[in-house]
């Protein structure tokens, strides 16, 4: 598990990236990224919740291929909507040219 809380956007997105390829080579296949629900009301609530929109598009993105099969947001005992599940791609089935560092 990873939690992400009170991390800036750029921080989150480079720890992410490590705890993944780090659970990838560990031999994990589900982890659980929490991304917090973001902030309640107030002035910021424009930027409530930063983490949780971009950790999706993160995740789709070309760069997790060889690391990340899919994800779902977890169940209400794991955190719901500020969570999700990340399915892992089997290290030796990644697609070619594309191993994680």
């Amino acid at each position: 598990m990873i939690d992400l809380h009170g991390l800036r956007r750029q921080e989150a997105f480079i720890a992410l990236r490590h705890f993944l390829s780090r659970a990838q080579r560990d031999g994990a296949r589900l982890v659980l990224v929490v991304t917090g629900k973001g902030e309640r009301g107030g002035a910021e609530d424009a930027e409530s919740g930063v983490l949780r929109r971009n950790v999706p598009h993160w995740l789709r993105a070309a760069e997790y291929n060889a690391i990340v099969v899919g994800f779902e947001e977890a169940t209400r005992s794991h955190g719901g909507a500020g969570a999700l599940y990340v399915r892992l791609r089997r290290r030796d089935r990644a697609p070619r040219g594309m191993q994680s560092p």
